[in-house]
Parts: C-alpha cells; sequence; structure tokens
C-alpha cells in the first residue's frame, strides 16, 4: 500500500515537474482519486486536458474530481468498480472522450448527453439495458457510442435500427 502511494506521488510529482497535460495513474490500486494531489496540482490542474484512471479499484468519482479537472478533454475510466457518475460530470465542457468500458454501470449516465462536445463514449461490457437514443441523437458532436456486451433490452436494440446520427456499437446475438 505505501509503495502504491509513493508511486502515486511520484508520477504526480513528475507530471506537475514538466508542466504536462496528462495525467495518467492507471493500475494504482486506488479505490478514490486522492483529495492531496489536487493540492499538489494546484498549479497545473487547469492545464491537464487527459486523465487516465484505468484499472484502479474505483467505486466512486467525487464531484470535486469533476470540477477540478475543469478543461479535462479525454477521461479514461476503464475498468474500475464504477455504479454511477456525479452530476458534476456535466461541468466537463470540453470533454471529448471518455471511456467507462468495464465498470458496473446498471443505467446509462444521462449526465453525458448534455456534453456537446461529447464525441467517442465507450460504455462496453458493463450492465446497461437501456439507452437514452432520443437525447443522445441531439448530442452535436457524438461520433460513437459503444454499447458491445452490456444486456440491452430487445427495445432498446431495435430503437439501434432507427435512423441515427452517430455510430453505435453493440453486441450482434
Amino acid at each position: 500500500m505505501a509503495a502504491d502511494a509513493a508511486r502515486v506521488a511520484r508520477i504526480v510529482k513528475e507530471m506537475v515537474a514538466e508542466r504536462s497535460e496528462r495525467l495518467d495513474l492507471s493500475n494504482c490500486k486506488l479505490t478514490s482519486f486522492p483529495v492531496a494531489l489536487f493540492k499538489m496540482m494546484k498549479d497545473v490542474v487547469g492545464n491537464i486536458r487527459f486523465v487516465s484512471l484505468q484499472d484502479n479499484e474505483l467505486k466512486s468519482i467525487s464531484a470535486d474530481f469533476m470540477t477540478n479537472f475543469s478543461q479535462l478533454q479525454e477521461l479514461n475510466l476503464e475498468g474500475n468498480l464504477l455504479k454511477k457518475l456525479p452530476d458534476e460530470v456535466k461541468t466537463l465542457t470540453h470533454l471529448k472522450s471518455i471511456n467507462l468500458a468495464r465498470n458496473k454501470l446498471s443505467d446509462f449516465p444521462h449526465q453525458l448527453t448534455e456534453l456537446a462536445a461529447l464525441e467517442t463514449i465507450n460504455l462496453e461490457a458493463n450492465e446497461i439495458t437501456e439507452m437514452p437514443l432520443e437525447n443522445l441523437n441531439s448530442m452535436p458532436s457524438l461520433k460513437l457510442l459503444n454499447l458491445k456486451s452490456n444486456p440491452l433490452n430487445i427495445g432498446t436494440q431495435l430503437a439501434g435500427q432507427m435512423q441515427i446520427k452517430f455510430e453505435l456499437l453493440v453486441s450482434a446475438e
């Protein structure tokens, strides 16, 4: 545990020193995003465009996480234990891509449909049964929605046959 915490601190210190736009804390065994990191990154957090927290053990993402990374364009949360997103995800107005594959989401995160800049949503291998097709179709920038390996109900899958403005990936069953 101490070794993991030291690794996270080292990664963040290097990112701050380089004034990088990328923060990659993948495979760090995080169960939550450490609030103390915001203090370490206070001078650069507004410049961060990409965050990866892939393959951790996150059960939730805090509202503070969403509001602190206000300039985020790409967010990778693949391979965690997330069941929902905070409403504050709507504050990520610059977000172009979000990867939520291999989590525990049973409901489509409706807040995402309010993000005008969002181009790619990856929700592969969750537990989603319904998708808000009308709301998704009204998203101006959406190009790709991946819902493969989700237990979509037949009505939702048939709705996928409707004329849509984006590429929709679902499992063929």
